[in-house]
């Protein structure tokens, strides 16, 4: 099981105004259950320092985000949602090519939202499903660095406020790349960059990510 409570800070203002604001906090915690379905059996530590065969794999999970971050009904700017959201995930990874260098990976998943009812104060903010599709080939060059490409689509997610259509549906397209460096069996580092090609009542997203990972433990050496 999987947890996390992200920190962020957001500011905005109004074009022609002097309207302006900014927060600071906790924003929506979210946790993630996955399980196994095909493939990837348990090992200990010492079983999976030495264990590599290609093969194809099946999983599934669930994404639940509770409606714990910071939030005030009569604020435009807030960093929680006060919503629940359900994200259920099927995933296939499958090996191909020449010593089973190349890898697919796909994903089918869905948002599903509950109610905001105190949207704006008093109103009831209301969203349909969005549900998604993601694609990446990945290559291992050696054991220390594999590099990816993969792209998103996902739409619908129409919102309705006190009943009332928005015309906002949305239709987002993303094209992006991953590339991970292990330094060493403790230490690695992930750059992501991703860009959405598409962005009906979507975020036009640009990013460009740097992770760094450190794996603690008696197991580890």
């Amino acid at each position: 099981m999987n947890t996390g409570v992200p920190l962020a800070g957001l500011s905005g203002s109004v074009a022609g105004t002097n309207i302006r604001g900014s927060i600071t906090g906790a924003a929506d915690s979210s946790y993630q259950v996955a399980a196994l379905l095909k493939g990837g059996p348990a090992l200990t530590v010492a079983q999976f320092e030495n264990y590599y065969r290609p093969t194809t794999v099946l999983g599934v999970s669930l994404t639940l985000t509770a409606p714990t971050g910071l939030y005030l009904a009569n604020k435009i700017l807030n960093l929680g949602s006060d919503r629940w959201i359900f994200k259920p995930e099927f995933a296939l990874s499958q090996p191909f090519g020449p010593e089973q260098k190349w890898q697919f990976d796909g994903y089918a998943n869905a948002y599903f939202y509950a109610d905001n009812t105190s949207y704006h104060g008093r109103e009831i903010l209301r969203q349909d499903p969005l549900p998604g599709f993601e694609g990446h080939i990945g290559y291992s060059f050696n054991d220390n660095l594999w590099a990816s490409l993969g792209t998103r689509y996902s739409f619908r997610a129409t919102t309705f406020v006190n009943g009332v259509d928005q015309k906002n549906a949305q239709q987002n397209f993303i094209l992006g790349s991953e590339m991970n460096v292990s330094i060493n069996s403790r230490n690695s580092l992930l750059f992501e960059l991703a860009k959405a090609l598409v962005h009906q009542n979507g975020p036009a997203l640009v990013g460009f990510s740097v992770k760094y990972d450190y794996t603690w433990g008696k197991g580890y050496r």
